[in-house]
């Protein structure tokens, strides 16, 4: 374990000291094709950006994703990994959050299993990482994210993208739980944060907000709904 702590345990002053993008490789065609084509609430500008991250992230430490769903995030952030030193482990119960069950909003029926009458996006995000070529680049991780966080401790990360649940107790438990092994001058995206309320819910937001009145965390603006965040200290 001591080795592990050593390897991801790293200085993330590249990170900040490279704002260009000069030195980052294309993404593939045919990757892009199968994530714009993924179920999925990223766009592709979104996800051009967290590849950019992913890309320049992993080659000081792992990334980490929450709430993977069918993977279209994951084929951003896994090709990106793709070509740093450390893999995207990817985390999500793929039971589904609270608004995709039967007779919430994004309920969605060709993700329902008939045999256990639950949700279940796992077949569908496994086919999607494997069309795309990335299966060793990503590690799946099946379970609740912050009982996943707390096994994590002691190891740090570069970059978390937070899309789980969008409650403020999900968003607020994954923001605290996976924020302390984010390393000095790695990233934290959150999705789904709406200036305005009328362009969705609130909860993202606040927590974004939270985070930049702590100093700990400085904002790298947004991009459609994805706020980004750096962390200063």
């Amino acid at each position: 374990m001591d080795l592990v702590r050593r390897i991801f345990s790293r200085d993330a002053r590249e990170l900040a000291s490279s704002d260009d993008n000069d030195d980052l490789a294309p993404m593939r065609s045919e990757v892009r094709s199968l994530a714009l084509t993924a179920k999925g609430f990223l766009s592709e500008e979104e996800g051009d950006r967290l590849f950019i991250l992913a890309q320049r992230c992993s080659r000081v430490a792992p990334c980490v994703e929450i709430g993977s769903y069918c993977g279209k995030s994951t084929l951003y952030l896994a090709e990106g990994c793709r070509y740093g030193r450390y893999n995207l482990f990817s985390v999500d119960h793929h039971r589904g959050s609270l608004e995709q069950q039967p007779g919430e909003a994004y309920y969605d029926p060709e993700l329902f299993d008939q045999k256990t009458q639950r949700h279940n996006s796992l077949p569908e995000y496994l086919k999607n990482v494997e069309r795309a070529g990335l299966l060793d680049c990503v590690m799946p991780v099946l379970g609740d994210s912050v009982s996943v966080a707390k096994n994590f401790a002691g190891l740090q990360v570069s970059m978390v993208f937070i899309d789980g649940g969008h409650s403020l107790a999900n968003v607020e438990g994954d923001f605290v739980h996976w924020s302390r092994l984010v390393i000095p001058g790695g990233y934290i995206c959150l999705h789904d944060v709406y200036l305005n309320p009328e362009d969705g819910g609130q909860a993202p937001r606040q927590v974004w907000e939270r985070a930049q009145s702590t100093g700990s965390w400085r904002s790298s603006g947004i991009l459609g709904s994805l706020g980004v965040l750096v962390r200063c200290r």
